[in-house]
Parts: structure tokens; sequence; C-alpha cells
């Protein structure tokens, strides 16, 4: 610690009216905040300023990113005006890296007040690529919508900032690093941490891990291959599933995290972990997954790369949840999962008679029904699966979930998942995605298909496609009012129910940098014809899907960028 302390700076600065955070907080192309003066900076000081000073001072904050692009960078400018702004404890993961699911693990553990995530998830990095800036609360999670308005509304006024330029921190070292302040009567602490280890041992306090190391390095032990994909769950992979449950240091791959993830789309779908899925098609490996760049996203294969959607997944985990020691101890107080997701895990809640929650898309939604003791486990169907271990949803801890029930069943995920089929029935469930559609074509169209829809005419319309009619039952813009505190989120996503229960849904997507992305939901239920291929038992509500919304004509595209 220096002698001499560190001069504080208030910093004039003028507004920019496009920093609205959306569901995963404030995403742009790196040039953005590169090339915009003070752009980063406005953003930081509006998330220290929503925070009330009384609780701000002294207080502890948890720092990581996914090591995208600028991360370093950012993580600088944070810890500067962190300790300008009466933050009296920083905590970052050691180089700056901590994945999304370990900072929320981290803010619980010591009682920090919120934290910053350097992310844009499944998005690329660099460079040429995208960076982000979420703001987690005290409870690990997300910031409910409240907080990102109060956010944006102060960084559209703002005139100033408060900043210690002269403050640098070592992100390399291990342990603690303080700093005296001027006019500041207790020195500034950063702490660099181990986050893998915290992390970790969280894991061990929810799994079984002596049956995990059985499974995966034990007598009759089962290949797996894991792609971190140049992301942040690299280390995790590395320490947790090579290094303590035993498998060889081949079965993970992509684990030195890049600041381009390698040059590709670090995005865990069919589409992205393509080698992966090539990986897996030979029959050598039981069990393949991919991790997206900040760990929070998952994509579950089988031998032969057979896939496992995202919804069967959260309904599977479910239907076996006390495969996995935690829920034993804890019960099983709620399932939920985003509206856009498929109802397959509606069934395993009607089976259980356990409480099910159907959400707007954001795990925010999740945590505040899980912080008021009725969520236990709940998934989203662009591949986020979580428990109420931590308020954000978890890569690691969901492919420990899945060798859970391995470990605890001995067939292989293709056996699993036809089972819960046969038991079940089947949700045929697949998305098409438009990626960087002309933003004002894509509003345009959304809003005359929300006309045309909401329109009394439409419902107990029918359309024929091929041998089968489908009757309108239902459709509207999707609303949801919180449980817990009433709040009401509107617009939420266009549904369109049919008498059958299939259900063709339409979004926005709030998590790109660029341009629009339109997504396209199918969702149809069989109780009888449950082995068939999914892009054929779906291509009669697709064309529907395409006639409805006049897509293509609209939009100029012949066809989805990736289809899930």
């Amino acid at each position: 610690m220096d002698d001499n302390p560190l001069q504080v700076l208030t910093v004039a600065t003028a507004p920019y009216p496009d920093q609205r955070p959306g569901t995963s907080g404030l995403r742009k192309k790196v040039y953005v905040f590169q090339s915009r003066r003070n752009y980063l900076q406005n953003f930081i000081q509006s998330i220290f300023s929503s925070i009330d000073l009384r609780d701000r001072q002294g207080s502890t904050m948890v720092v990581g990113g996914d090591g995208r692009f600028f991360n370093q960078t950012a993580i600088e400018v944070i810890v500067q005006m962190a300790a300008a702004n009466g933050v009296g404890h920083l905590i970052i993961g050691h180089r700056g890296i901590m994945s999304t699911s370990a900072v929320s693990c981290v803010i619980r553990k010591y009682k920090a007040i919120g934290g910053i995530v350097l992310t844009a998830s499944h998005n690329p990095g660099g460079p040429e690529g995208d960076f982000g800036i979420k703001f987690n609360t005290a409870n690990g999670g997300p910031a409910q919508e409240a907080v990102t308005n109060k956010i944006f509304q102060i960084s559209r006024t703002i005139e100033e900032f408060a900043i210690c330029p002269g403050l640098r921190v070592d992100l390399a070292s291990l342990g603690k690093q303080m700093f005296d302040l001027e006019n500041k009567f207790k020195p500034f602490t950063v702490e660099i941490v181990d986050s893998v280890e915290s992390y970790a041992n969280l894991l061990r306090n929810i799994f079984d891990f002596a049956a995990l190391k059985e499974l995966l390095s034990g007598e009759n032990h089962i290949k797996i291959k894991l792609d971190a994909m140049h992301g942040v769950l690299g280390p995790y992979v590395r320490r947790i599933i090579c290094e303590e449950l035993g498998t060889p240091a081949n079965s993970a791959i992509n684990c030195v995290p890049m600041e381009d993830f390698g040059g590709q789309h670090p995005d865990p779908n069919l589409t992205y972990a393509a080698d992966l899925v090539d990986t897996m098609r030979d029959g050598q490996y039981d069990f393949g997954a991919a991790f997206d760049g900040d760990g929070d996203r998952n994509m579950i294969l089988g031998k032969h790369g057979f896939f496992v959607t995202p919804s069967d997944s959260v309904a599977v985990i479910a239907a076996n949840i006390f495969c996995i020691p935690y829920f034993q101890q804890t019960g099983v107080r709620g399932f939920a999962r985003s509206m856009p997701t498929s109802s397959a895990l509606d069934k395993v809640a009607k089976a259980t008679k356990i409480e099910l929650y159907e959400t707007p898309t954001g795990w925010k939604f999740f945590g505040n029904l899980m912080d008021a003791g009725r969520l236990s486990l709940c998934g989203e169907e662009s591949f986020g699966t979580g428990g109420d271990h931590i308020r954000e949803k978890d890569g690691l801890w969901a492919v420990l979930a899945w060798l859970s029930i391995l470990a605890a069943r001995r067939q292989s995920v293709e056996e699993i998942v036809k089972d819960h089929w046969l038991k079940y029935g089947r949700n045929y469930y697949t998305r098409y995605d438009y990626e960087d559609v002309d933003l004002d074509a894509a509003c345009e169209m959304m809003e005359d298909l929300e006309l045309l829809m909401v329109d009394k005419s439409f419902v107990g319309q029918r359309f024929a496609v091929g041998d089968k009619i489908y009757q309108v039952e239902k459709a509207d813009n999707f609303e949801y009012t919180d449980p817990v505190d009433s709040t009401i989120s509107r617009n939420q996503g266009l549904r369109i129910i049919f008498s059958d229960g299939s259900r063709i849904i339409y979004r926005l997507s709030g998590t790109g940098s660029g341009g629009a992305t339109i997504r396209i939901y199918l969702d149809s239920y069989e109780k009888e014809h449950i082995f068939q291929d999914t892009q054929v038992m779906l291509a009669n509500l697709a064309t529907i899907a395409l006639k409805i919304s006049q897509l293509h004509g609209r939009t100029g595209r012949s066809g989805p960028s990736v289809i899930t």
C-alpha cells in the first residue's frame, strides 16, 4: 500500500440515449465501448448511482467476466470507479475471469450487495465482436426491471462520474491488495480470488462426488467429451471434472479461455458446437456437453450425437430430481419454465403434483420465485437450466445433474430420454432463429402480426395443412403477473395456441447487439407417435407460422439462420 493517498476525481460527461439494459444487461459491439467517449464510465457510474449511498459506503461487490476482448480494460475502470464511489471491498476472479454462475455463488457466499458481470454470453468475442455489462443484485441474480430501469434513467441524465485514475490492481496475484484514497478513512480493498474453488465447494454440497467419480473413472466408467468452446468454463471443467472426478484430461476440449473464443461463436447448439456433435457421432463417447462463453448455458448429447432439447433436459432432470442429494435434503418446492420453452416440464409437474410456473424469458423471474421459497428447478429453451443453489442458470450444474441421473439409473442418455417419452409423452419442439434482421422490418412485422392476432375473427380460424386441420383456440401477447410481488410484465411474446395444444410463438430477442433476431418457436405434444423426426413432425406448424407472419416476404429471408 502506497504512502501517498490516491486522488479521487469527478469528471464531467454527457449522456448517451442508448444505454437501456436488455434481459441480460447492456450489450454492444466492442467498438461502441472503445470509440464513444466515457461510454463505459457512464454506464458503470449509472450502476453505482442506482445503489443508495448508505448501502454503497464500505460495501462488498463482486466483479468477473468471461475473458472476452475488452474484459481486462473494463475491469480496470470498474475498480477505479468502485473505489471512488465508496465501495469498500471488491472481489474479483483471478485474471478477471469468473463464470456467471460463479459470480452468483460468490455474491451469495460473501453477502455482497451485488456484482458486475462482464459478458455477452453466447455472442462472438474479439475486437469485432460483442461486449456486455450486467448488474446482479444481492440475491446473486440479474437485477429486476425496476433496478435496470433506474440505471437507464440515470444514464440518460448523467453529468459526471467519480474515478480514481491512479489506482492499479494486479489481477494475476491471488490475495488482498489495499489502497489508501484521499478523504477516505478506511483503505479500499481488492481481493483476487480463485473463483473455481468457491464454486466447486458449492457443487460438492449438492452432488454425490463419490458416485460421480465412480461413474467417470471407476471400473465400469463411461467416456465423456466436454467442449468449453474457449469460454470461461474451461478452468472449471478441468479442475472439477478432470482433476477431481478423474475423467481423462483429453475428455475436455477448448478449455483455454480466449478473448475471441478461438474465432468461434461460443453458443452451445447444433450449429455452433458442430465439432462436438461430429465427435459424438461415431459412438466412442457415452455423454457429451458444450458450454457457452460465460458458462451458464449447456447442450446435452448422448451416444452417436443423440440431442437432448433444453426443454426435454429440464423435464428429465425434474422427473429424476431425487438422484441429486441436494433435493433429497431440501425437497422440491416448485418447477418453472420460460413461456417459449416446451410444456414437457408441465407433464412432470402434473404427475408429481408439484407447482409449475410459466414465466417470461429472463432468469430474474425465476430468482424472484426462488427467493420466496417457491421454486427449486427451472429451465429455458435457450439452453439454460438451473436450481435454487444460486440465482443464475448454471451449465456445469446441469451436466453434473445429468451425470448423477446416469450414475443412478445406469442407462444411456437416449434410453433415459426415450423412457421419459414413453411415460409422459413427447413434446416435439424446435426454434427458428432469423439473426441480424433489419430492426424496422422486424418491428413492423411483429406489430402487424399482433394486430392480426388480436382481431376477434382470428380465434376459431382453421388452417389446413396436408391431412391435418389446426384451429386457433387462443391468441395473445403473453403477460405475466409475478405471484410474489404482483408486478406485471407485458408484451413477452406473441402466442398462438391451437385446439390440440400445439403452440406457435414469435419473439424479438433482447440479447443481441446488432440487428434484430426474430425467433419462432414450434411446440406440439404427442402421446402415441413419439419416435419420429422432429422437423417432419413440425413441418405443418412451420408452414402455418410462416404463412401467418409472412416472415420471409417481410424480411427478405429464405430461411432461418439457425434451427435448434
